[in-house]
Formats: structure tokens, sequence, C-alpha cells
């Protein structure tokens, strides 16, 4: 049904609401019809009935006996009271003690199955017209007449039936009139309530393309959800607008002055005529575009977590797995050969719900760090204490300074020791991972000669166990 109202009214709410209502008013109609026909065949059928019964109740009064015979003088009240249905034939039958007709239609015959009958009602035909019957009985005990005799008086059916659709056509009238007042009220009611939607439409007509700020406006409960589901969409915008300005802002700004050195060693490269000294330029030349890749893969790496941690859908991740896929890629064992890597799980799941390639690489970045600045060896490892679950990296070095350490994680941190060769996004990119999904990024100093960075995630009792 609810496909039916679609296809026939698509374009408007009011419009599917007064089709909807018209349709169940149609289809409570035909059950209305036939209760009302029902209850109006049965009230015609008592009211006649007791007609039918009063008439035969006085014919059967009238009856005396003379010289041994029963004598009727049809009363005229009798008949006055089925002169009710004007439209009707009337008939009646006297029957005698021994069956025989003393008065009124042969025609008129009991039932089969009913000879005996002495009292009641039953349905027959007069004149192949459909009728009403009833019987009413006298009995005689005198010494001239002894026996029953039986008045059946008879009544076709056409007022019954007038009456029965008279009933049953006031009650549709009032069904017609109940029911077009419903579909006006409904349509009056989906007007107002969709009236704060008209004025939340209006209010984002009338707003900056730039402005993503929250709606404020007073809904009713049922829209309320709606709201706040746009409410979230704008936030999750916001947010990817504001990834995708830092992006742009922060290339132009960091790429600049590399590019600039690379040109001005490359001018100098040209105008050289010193081979040691060109020699040295293209080693320069070397770390710089060296730097340069490093810088574009954080910052696009940036980009590409604070996208997925706004738009992928959480699953249930095994900590453990991360360390193991960072650890086997064998990365650190191209850059940083000198270096010895160590990992360390255990056989106890660490079971977070995250998003596996955003910790990845928040992961590699937390190792790049470690193997740049740290000392060797360094173990990756993933523990779960508390409730508590974490994947780390730790390094034999003593890490920074305090007065560093307090601003490590901000985005091109002018402190961070990756400033001496990269852009400071490492941390950053940690940090973006582990707010997205609902943890921290951790660094301490587990010793005097260990430093660890990590990302820290609550778990429930349920998933800790």
């Amino acid at each position: 049904m609810s496909e039916f109202i679609h296809r026939m009214a698509p374009s408007s709410l009011t419009a599917r609401v007064a089709l909807g209502i018209t349709l169940l008013l149609m289809i409570g109609g035909v059950f209305v019809a036939i209760a009302a026909f029902a209850y109006g065949r049965e009230a015609a059928r008592t009211a006649y009935d007791r007609l039918l019964l009063g008439a035969a109740n006085d014919i059967a009064s009238a009856l005396t006996v003379q010289d041994g015979k029963p004598t009727i003088e049809l009363p005229v009240s009798a008949f006055e009271l089925l002169a009710l249905a004007p439209d009707d034939r009337i008939g009646y039958r006297i029957i005698g003690t021994e069956g025989q007709t003393l008065s009124g239609y042969d025609e008129i015959s009991l039932p089969v199955n009913r000879q005996e009958i002495s009292e009641g009602f039953f349905d027959g035909a007069f004149f192949h017209e459909p009728a009403r019957y009833v019987v009413v009985s006298r009995r005689f005990a005198e010494r001239t007449l002894n026996g029953t005799i039986r008045v059946v008086v008879g009544q076709t059916l056409n007022a019954r039936d007038a009456m029965a659709y008279d009933i049953t056509r006031k009650a549709l009238y009032v069904l017609a009139a109940s029911g077009f007042a419903m579909a006006l009220l409904a349509a009056l009611v989906v007007r107002s309530v969709l009236r704060p939607l008209e004025d939340i439409a209006g209010g984002l007509s009338a707003r900056d393309p730039h402005d993503l700020t929250p709606l404020d406006t007073e809904v009713p409960r049922e829209t309320e959800v709606m709201i706040s589901a746009l409410n979230g969409f704008m936030a999750r915008l916001d947010r990817q607008m504001n990834s995708m300005r830092h992006l742009i802002s922060d290339t132009a700004h960091q790429l600049r002055t590399p590019v600039a050195a690379l040109r001005a060693q490359a001018d100098l490269f040209t105008d050289e005529t010193d081979a040691s000294r060109k020699e040295r330029i293209v080693e320069r030349l070397q770390t710089r575009t060296a730097s340069l890749g490093r810088l574009l893969d954080q910052m696009l790496s940036q980009a590409l977590v604070i996208h997925r941690g706004d738009s992928v859908r959480r699953e249930c991740v095994d900590l453990r797995d991360i360390a193991l896929d960072v650890f086997e890629d064998g990365a650190h064992k191209v850059l940083f050969p000198e270096m010895d890597v160590i990992l360390d799980i255990g056989e106890t799941p660490v079971e977070v719900m995250a998003d596996a390639p955003s910790l990845k690489e928040a992961l590699k970045n937390l190792l790049n760090n470690a193997l740049s600045y740290g000392r060797s060896p360094v173990r990756i490892g993933a523990t779960l204490e508390n409730w508590t679950a974490s994947i780390w990296v730790e390094d034999a070095g003593p890490g920074p300074a305090d007065t560093v350490l307090a601003e490590l994680g901000d985005r091109f941190s002018q402190t961070t020791p990756s400033r001496k060769s990269g852009a400071g996004l490492g941390l950053a990119i940690a940090h973006s991972v582990a707010v997205s999904f609902g943890g921290r990024l951790s660094l301490e100093r587990t010793s005097m000669e260990t430093f660890r960075a990590g990302l820290v995630f609550a778990v429930t009792p349920e998933r800790a166990s």
C-alpha cells in the first residue's frame, strides 16, 4: 500500500497523507457499509417482527367458539399495524385443529421440517416474493372444541430492505463527512509540521557558502534527528574543508623554501667550474630532494588519515597485526640498515575499533621518528593493560628535553627535532589518528635511557577480557 501511495503522489507529503487517509477511509467504508447493512437489516427485522407478532396476537385473541366451531371476526387493529409498511403485501392463514384452513390463504404453508411449529418466526414466500411469517397458537379446551388453532401472519420484505438500506446510507454519509474532515485536518497538520523544515531550508539558502556552523533552530522532537544528522554532516564537511585548506596553505608555505633552495643550488651547479665544489652541490641537491620527498609524503599522509578518520567505517583491529605489518614491511632495513628493530608482541589479542590503514600510517611515522632521532635498538610492540590498548615504538635514546616534549605533535612545530630534515608532521599525523579513533598520543620516558611514543586507546571490559 505504501508503494502504491508513493507512486500516486511522489512529490508531495501532504498529498501522500491525504491519499493514504482516503484509501483507508475507502477500505473502512466497505467494512462499515457491510456492518451497517447487517445492523440495519437486523434492526428492521426486529422492528417489523414485533408488528407481525402484534397483528398475529390481535387475530388470535379475536377467535371465538360458536356451536362447536371456531369463528373469527378479523380485527381492524391487526392490519393497521401492518399498514405501517404500505409497499408490502400482507397475508394470513388460520389453521384449525385438524390442519384445515379456517380463513386466509391456503398458499401459505409451514416449512416442511416445521409442520408442528406452534410459536415463532420463519422465512418463506408469498406468491413468489420473499416474506417473513410469524405463528401464534391459541389452545381451546371446551366440550365442543378441544385443540390448538394456529394463526400465521406474513409480510413481504420491501420495507425491511428499505430500512436497512437507509441505515447504511446514513452511516456512509457520516463516514464521508468525517473522512473529509479528517483529510482536511491531516493536510493542515502536515503543513504545520513541515513549516519548521521550510524555515530551515530558508535559513540554509540564505547562508554564506562557507558557513558550516551547526543549525540552532527550534524544531519538533520528531525532526531533531534530521537536524542532528545534518549538523554532523556539516561538521564532517567542515573538517574536510579545513583539512584541504591546511594542506593547500601548508604545501604553499613549506614548498617555497626547499624549491627556492633547489633552484639556487641548480644555478650554482650550472655556473660552477670546480669539480669538488660541484660534487658538494650535488650532495646538497640530493639532501634537499630527499627532504622534499619526505615532506610531500608526510603531508599527503596527514591528509589521508584525516579523511579516513571522518569517512571510513570503524572495524575491529588487532594492534598486534598492525605492528607485525609495519615490521615486516622492511622499509627500515633499507633506509636505516645500521639500526636494529625488534618486534615485541604477545599472544593476547589487543583489539580496538579503528581503521587499519590509518593506524599503519601513524605507526610508520612513529618508527621513522625513532629511527631518525633515537638510538638502537628500536622496539615495536602492542600491549593491553588495565582495559587500555596501546601500540608503541620505543628507542634507546633519552628523547627530547621536557620543554620540547610539551610541543611535540603540533603541525610544523619549530622545536621538533624533525625540523632538521623533515616537516615536523610525523607526530602530528600520529596525534590525528589517535584523536580520530577516540585515543591519544603518548610521549614519555620509560627510563633515563629509553623513550617511548605510542597510540593509547581505552577498550571495554568485554573486549579487554
